[in-house]
């Protein structure tokens, strides 16, 4: 068993198979920086309403109550998005190192490679599907107009 074959063309063969997954994990931060930020906006509108929860009336008070339950539902949904995205990120990470392993230890981990990039498919498709729950949360729940 062969350790760090300093092989020129081994490198570039074991770069060649990380681009890819390379290009994965640039999206991913992507949508992390949109989750994010919608997280914080949940997060500032809900303090708002706390802030001014003293000034409403009992309907007022109500419709807050309505309100700020709906902004703890969105934000448990864009927090499970951020985390199960977060995860698929770590798991993108392991397949580099996995590829990288294996090109210079000569090992036959191909198939751990692929593994984690079957799982990190599946986590990532399950942080897609809580963004889009937060957002068709968001729209649905969207009252735009002066209040009646």
């Amino acid at each position: 068993m062969p350790f760090l074959d300093p092989d020129v063309s081994t490198a570039a063969h074991a770069i060649q198979l990380a681009v890819a997954p390379v290009f994965l994990l640039t999206g991913i931060g992507a949508l992390l920086n949109v989750m994010t930020s919608r997280l914080g906006r949940v997060i500032d509108r809900a303090r708002f309403v706390e802030r001014l929860w003293h000034e409403f009336d009992e309907k007022a008070q109500t419709a807050a109550r309505k309100e700020l339950r709906i902004l703890a539902r969105r934000a448990r949904l864009a927090n499970w998005a951020i985390n199960l995205s977060a995860c698929a990120a770590l798991l993108i990470c392991a397949v580099v190192a996995t590829l990288f392993v294996d090109v210079f230890i000569a090992t036959n981990l191909k198939w751990l490679a692929g593994a984690f990039f079957f799982v990190a498919m599946l986590v990532l498709i399950g942080g897609l599907v809580s963004f889009l729950r937060e957002v068709y949360l968001a729209t649905h729940t969207l009252r735009i107009g002066p209040p009646q």
